[in-house]
């Protein structure tokens, strides 16, 4: 089951109380001071995986506690350590405050991982406060506590290319024919109702990653349809495809609806590189309408159905890949 969105509680462990003893020894009848420090409670860690692509896993609990610290030992004895609990998200989990909405971590690189929650130190056995003045003192103190944080967690997926278009489009059966995706495919709307990961093979080695988003419609940007939900996956995309039915009467208005739709929804989106595809040729040998002449992209006749073109669109779409940058560290905030 895909899950992109997720609240939980983190607490990290308390730190282990210091303890009070003294060194028991034959012949030393009033022996020193020998209370060790506690423990250090355990930290709450996000760890991203590769191998991940949704929180379905760590949205089925709510609630995530690290070990508390053990108490000091005598003869100076340090108390355990309470044990760290990793929690495994997928690269790309963004992980906010809940309740001020602010940014605490951005886990963008496999293997990447972050202290969410600090476990509380130990505290100080009486030996720690041996002096000249006091030989056999009986002070302590007690550990401190771990943090505890509400958290909402976003996955915006890391692909090269998002593909964008209303729903029927054939986006998905576009998908299908040049990756190893299997997204369903039907003819009515909204048959993506989750976002969809494909790795397009170019040979020699040599690949990328679309991602399929539901399709979009006039006010997504405003909560209308189901694409507003999923517009953030394609905010860290290196280049947008644009994914449009040639047979419709106005398919350049089609267009123009959706790059507004992305404007509202983060202005930066139109900022990417973008390649434009009109689909459904097998349906008529539709032409280019010249509206498209005014966009300084690449705009090509496809057909997911036939395979009419999908090669050179392909190929396109790996130029766009391999000479673009991302749009860097602009979305934060």
């Amino acid at each position: 089951m895909f899950l992109d969105e997720s609240k939980i509680e983190v607490i990290a462990g308390d730190g282990g109380d210091g303890a009070v003893t003294f060194r028991q020894e034959k012949f030393v009848p009033r022996g020193g001071p020998s209370g060790g420090n506690g423990g250090r409670g355990g930290h709450v860690i996000f760890r991203a995986s590769k191998d991940l692509h949704t929180l379905y896993d760590i949205g089925q609990k709510r609630l995530f506690k690290a070990g508390n610290g053990g108490k000091g030992g005598t003869a100076d004895c340090t108390g355990r350590g309470g044990a760290d609990i990793i929690l495994k998200v997928p690269v790309g989990t963004v992980v906010k405050d809940l309740e001020t909405g602010e940014q605490i971590a951005d886990l963008k690189v496999d293997g990447q991982e972050e202290i969410l929650a600090a476990g509380g130190g130990g505290g100080l056995g009486n030996a720690a406060f041996r002096s000249s003045r006091n030989q056999t003192p009986r002070k302590f103190t007690p550990g401190k506590p771990g943090q505890c944080f509400k958290l909402q967690l976003e996955l915006k997926f890391m692909a090269d290319c998002g593909l964008v278009g209303f729903p029927n489009a054939g986006k998905s059966s576009m998908l299908r024919r040049v990756s190893s995706a299997t997204p369903k495919v039907a003819d009515y709307p909204f048959t993506t109702l989750a976002p969809v990961l494909g790795v397009v093979s170019m040979g020699l080695g040599s690949s990328f990653v679309m991602v399929d988003i539901p399709g979009l419609i006039e006010k997504a940007s405003e909560g209308k349809g189901l694409g507003h939900r999923f517009l953030r996956h394609i905010e860290r995309t290196h280049c947008l495809v644009f994914i449009l039915d040639a047979s419709e009467k106005k398919p350049y208005k089609q267009f123009k609806i959706l790059t507004s739709e992305l404007e509202k929804f983060h202005p930066l989106l139109l900022k990417k590189p973008r390649l434009i595809a009109l689909n459904k040729n097998d349906l008529g040998n539709f032409p280019i309408p010249a509206g498209f002449k005014k966009e300084k992209c690449p705009v090509l006749r496809i057909s997911a159905l036939t395979g009419e073109g999908l090669e050179a669109f392909k190929k396109a779409c790996y130029t766009l890949v391999r000479s673009q940058e991302q749009v860097k560290d602009e979305w934060e905030g």
